[in-house]
């Protein structure tokens, strides 16, 4: 199973690609309910030095509300983690990648939450598919 969905984004710069990717996200149903901006976090904790990485934590709240009702610790793997990035090996090119929903599914063995993974992996493919990029990883 891949644990991402994921495709790439070229002839693009960084910020274009996050605002394309909050508004994908948002006609499919889902808030940015944090944003962590891992280049900055790393430079200011470690002195470390790396390509612009932004982790988005999305949110779908019908989703959320269902998995929540079926099982009350699903709450450990929500939200759903988006991940923008710059492609370090080709100029112009960033990366998105989405959670696998279905790994809620994997890591719980609870089976009444396929039906959420399955919705969340829907809604959460389309966003990364309406982005036009390429290469794009369906699970």
């Amino acid at each position: 199973m891949n644990i991402a969905l994921s495709t790439t984004l070229t002839d693009t710069d960084f910020d274009t690609a996050v605002d394309a990717v909050k508004a994908s996200l948002a006609d499919q149903g889902f808030g940015v309910l944090t944003e962590i901006d891992m280049q900055a976090t790393l430079k200011a904790k470690l002195g470390e030095d790396m390509e612009q990485y932004l982790i988005l934590g999305a949110c779908n709240p019908t989703l959320a509300h269902r998995a929540v009702g079926v099982m009350r610790q699903i709450g450990l793997l929500l939200p759903c983690n988006v991940v923008v990035r710059a492609d370090t090996s080709a100029s112009g090119s960033v990366i998105v990648e989405a959670m696998n929903p279905d790994i809620m599914v994997q890591a719980t063995g609870e089976p009444a939450l396929s039906d959420v993974a399955a919705e969340a992996t829907t809604k959460l493919q389309a966003a990364i598919d309406a982005l036009g990029g390429q290469d794009a990883a369906h699970s």
